[in-house]
């Protein structure tokens, strides 16, 4: 069988993906969709095994990671789903208080990529706390397809007041300074805005390749904002004019970046979505903002 690379497969590919990962269309036209592609010896299989997120081989931080305290917790979410799982990391050898971090997962709940990068931002010298969304549903199931499925089940807003509950536990942690910052990825990207709508003493916010708050909802953004897009992102992208011209009016304290030529997705380092150097480049600049805005 052909070895798949990334550079051989059409930009039609990655757009197929992004249509399946956002429950656009569903697994079965994804699959028949893909087979136009299955050329020149690459089966579908092999495309699909090609796209689907790589766990295991990519992380870079071990969960065991010596320089790190990291542990499950749970805490309540009063108007959301109640009682929430999530993963409370901070770097073992910390002096004095941390500023705090919610590390908001994208549209399947709390998977090992997520996880990871929480642990990253730890081990950078904060307190971060990722919550799964799904645990009123049983919790990430291991598998993301279902773990869509069972997000897609859930009220966003009911989630979104969640993670609000996580920010709250977080900024009452007594390792904590009180400074509390949110990333986020997709899904997570969204609710990264909307916390620093719904949040009047939120210290920065970080969306990902976020969906945008409507434009009466921007008076209310007190946090400053660092926000990341990929070139390559037209869903999302749409949104962007309409948010910018509403920041600009209402005078709020914005940073954003436009990655040129790549994918929705391109800091998940385990599909081949991934782009290394907007990868790097991107979290350089959020650790960056939350050393200045948290500490």
């Amino acid at each position: 069988m052909q070895e798949i690379r990334k550079e051989d497969i059409k930009q039609e590919v990655f757009d197929l993906y992004d249509d399946y990962a956002h429950s656009r269309i569903e697994r079965r036209e994804f699959i028949q969709k893909l087979s136009a592609h299955a050329v020149g010896g690459i089966t579908v299989t092999a495309l699909m095994s090609f796209l689907m997120p790589a766990y295991a081989s990519s992380l870079q931080v071990m969960p065991d990671d010596p320089g790190l305290k990291s542990s499950y917790i749970y805490y309540q979410s009063p108007k959301g789903g109640g009682k929430m799982k999530a993963l409370l990391s901070m770097p073992i050898d910390a002096k004095g208080k941390l500023g705090g971090i919610v590390v908001v997962h994208e549209n399947r709940g709390l998977n090992p990529y997520i996880e990871d990068v929480a642990r990253r931002a730890a081990l950078a010298g904060f307190i971060t706390l990722a919550p799964d969304a799904l645990t009123p549903l049983g919790g990430y199931p291991g598998n993301d397809d279902q773990g869509r499925d069972m997000q897609s089940k859930r009220d966003k807003n009911e989630i979104l007041d969640d993670f609000i509950a996580g920010y709250e536990y977080l900024k009452g942690l007594p390792e904590c300074n009180g400074k509390i910052g949110v990333v986020g990825f997709c899904f997570g990207g969204w609710v990264a805005n909307m916390m620093a709508v719904r949040i009047t003493d939120l210290s920065a916010a970080v969306p990902f390749y976020g969906t945008q708050p409507g434009a009466d909802d921007v008076s209310k953004i007190k946090a400053p904002l660092l926000l990341h897009y990929a070139g390559l992102d037209t869903h999302v992208n749409e949104g962007w004019p309409a948010y910018e011209l509403a920041l600009k009016e209402q005078k709020k304290e914005y940073t954003v970046y436009i990655y040129p030529g790549v994918n929705h997705g391109f800091h998940n380092d385990t599909t081949p979505r991934y782009d290394k150097a907007a990868a790097e480049l991107a979290w350089k600049r959020t650790m960056d903002f939350f050393n200045e805005k948290l500490k």
